[in-house]
């Protein structure tokens, strides 16, 4: 089922991707590739080599931390094995032998990017770390990163360990979507494990509304950085690679998002959306979409059946469609608002008898009546 869902999830998200963003292009970043994606939508803001294969360094642990929250137990004993301990690189300082449930190693990992921790959790869940790269890769592909391949846990340079910036904001969208990752990622500072760590990534402290992610750093990488922000309700998912000004880039990358691209609301979940037959069709789900100045997204109702009584309220009949430039772009259940119940003898006879119906009106009613007796 998980493998289902990631799998329509990254096809949904790699087909939204390629719709156009709209023609203002008022920002510019240092980064050798960068991205800006509407979170919940997935429509590309702003894109710059997008697709480039690219070293990524410690925004892996992104993928290393939601494949061992998917897969293993937060409270499970974890024991730090001497190849853990002596991993070289950023480290949350592990003992070899040293005990530490996996929520705690995972503190380490997002916000002390630890490597030790990412070889200790690896090992855990995954049985080794080849296992558990495994498991990494394989839900790569079921999110849709086509142009990614994993080598280790935790971002050390590797010929076989590469991304692009389109992929890791996909990535970023499904760990964003895990409420233990992004409570993890979003933490400042916290002691857990006789342990005090604090979040590397700048950003939550430097903007307002920035819900966290991944910062990342080898001299071959270079800088990068995998970042979200929340204003208003709409979420953005930012991706620099090989950015020396990364921290400046992305407030101005979130500022410009969330100004040329304001999220509108074309559905509410439980509101009435439209009409049929004096049948209120009400949203089974809430959609919005980022739209630029001058866009608009066009609504179409699709029925699947007749709006014939009885009609119980809550029924689905059909769908929303909403369209850009004659595109689709996404689609809410609709459903039936309030019973609806035949229509009476007596509503029945005056339908018949009323101006508008047919010659022999009167007699019609009649018989109608008789019909009920």
């Amino acid at each position: 089922m998980w493998k289902h869902i990631l799998r329509r999830a990254g096809a949904l998200a790699l087909a939204l991707a390629c719709l156009p963003a709209g023609r203002a292009r008022a920002v510019e970043v240092s980064a050798s590739a960068a991205i800006l994606m509407d979170m919940d939508s997935g429509r590309v803001l702003y894109e710059r080599r997008a697709d480039d294969r690219m070293l990524i360094a410690s925004t892996t642990k992104i993928m290393t931390a939601l494949v061992a929250i998917r897969d293993g137990n937060l409270s499970d004993t974890v024991k730090v094995s001497r190849e853990a301990a002596y991993t070289e690189g950023s480290s949350m300082y592990l003992k070899e032998g040293e005990e530490l449930t996996l929520e705690t190693l995972l503190y380490g990992l997002l916000l002390c990017s630890g490597n030790d921790a990412a070889v200790a959790v690896a090992q855990h869940v995954g049985g080794s770390v080849e296992g558990f790269v495994e498991r990494m890769n394989d839900t790569a592909l079921e999110l849709g990163m086509e142009h990614t391949s994993f080598a280790n846990p935790n971002g050390l340079d590797h010929e076989e360990h590469y991304s692009t910036a389109r992929d890791m904001a996909l990535l970023a969208r499904a760990a964003m979507g895990n409420e233990t990752l992004a409570r993890i990622a979003s933490t400042r500072t916290v002691t857990v494990g006789g342990r005090t760590m604090t979040n590397h990534n700048k950003l939550l402290g430097l903007m307002d509304g920035c819900l966290g992610l991944k910062t990342g750093y080898t001299r071959a990488a270079g800088r990068t950085l995998v970042s979200c922000a929340q204003r208003g309700g709409q979420r953005l998912i930012a991706v620099t690679l090989q950015d020396g000004n990364d921290w400046a880039d992305h407030q101005s990358l979130f500022d410009y998002g969330f100004s040329a691209y304001p999220a509108r609301r074309m559905a509410q979940l439980g509101h009435q959306l439209a009409s049929r037959n004096g049948v209120p069709l009400v949203a089974a789900d809430s959609f919005a979409w980022p739209l630029a100045q001058g866009e608009n997204l066009e609504t179409s109702v699709v029925l699947s059946r007749a709006l014939t009584p009885p009609l119980r309220a809550g029924t689905r009949v059909g769908e929303a469609v909403f369209s850009l430039n004659g595109r689709e772009v996404g689609r809410v259940g609709l459903l039936v608002g309030k019973n609806v119940n035949p229509p009476s003898p007596v509503q029945e006879a005056a339908r018949a008898a009323s101006p508008a119906s047919s010659g022999g009106a009167a007699e019609a009613a009649m018989k109608i009546l008789r019909s009920y007796r």
